[in-house]
């Protein structure tokens, strides 16, 4: 099984809030880099929404695995202490605690994990947010999956034929 690991957290922004230095983009990366070439993790990308950094890795160690949260914590520390050098606002901002107790639930990163049977071509999409809640992929969700004049499928589909849409609108408008 591949697990999919999402981690994000601000540990200080550029501009603000609204980006990341360069300087601890690069550190991040480096750190990913040792993890794969030390097989920590099987394949690693670091990207950044806003002023947060969001580590999206591949691994074999399951879900809530303390190696995997661990080494996001650690490279949260060190994009910290660049931060601090740099003097950028709100370092370590997502960094609530010191003590690090085996994975990040109730701590100030958050992330989101899916452990899976790899098929031949996985691909994965990964939506980032800063400073909004999950309903801002509504429409956009909505708009790519569910509506028929952006999806192809759902239009030649037997059961959205004319018929059995009229009769849900029917149904729609007794109530």
């Amino acid at each position: 099984m591949i697990t999919l690991s999402i981690i994000k957290a601000d540990t200080g922004g550029f501009v603000g809030h609204s980006a990341v230095h360069p300087d601890m983009m690069a550190a991040a990366r480096r750190a990913v880099e040792r993890a794969i070439s030390s097989e920590l993790l099987l394949d690693g990308y670091v990207a950044s929404c806003g002023d947060d950094i969001s580590l999206i890795m591949t691994h074999t160690y399951g879900t809530d695995s303390q190696l995997i949260h661990s080494f996001a914590w650690d490279v949260f520390k060190t994009t910290t202490g660049v931060a601090r050098e740099l003097g950028l606002y709100g370092a370590g901002q997502d960094l609530l605690s010191d003590a690090f107790s085996g994975n990040l639930r109730g701590m100030g990163p958050g992330y989101a994990e899916l452990e899976f049977e790899e098929r031949p071509s996985e691909p994965v999409l990964c939506f980032l947010a800063d400073k909004t809640e999950p309903g801002a992929w509504n429409l956009p969700l909505y708009k790519t999956f569910a509506d028929p004049f952006n999806s192809a499928g759902l239009v030649i589909d037997a059961r959205c034929t004319r018929d059995s849409c009229s009769r849900y609108t029917t149904s729609m408008r007794k109530r």
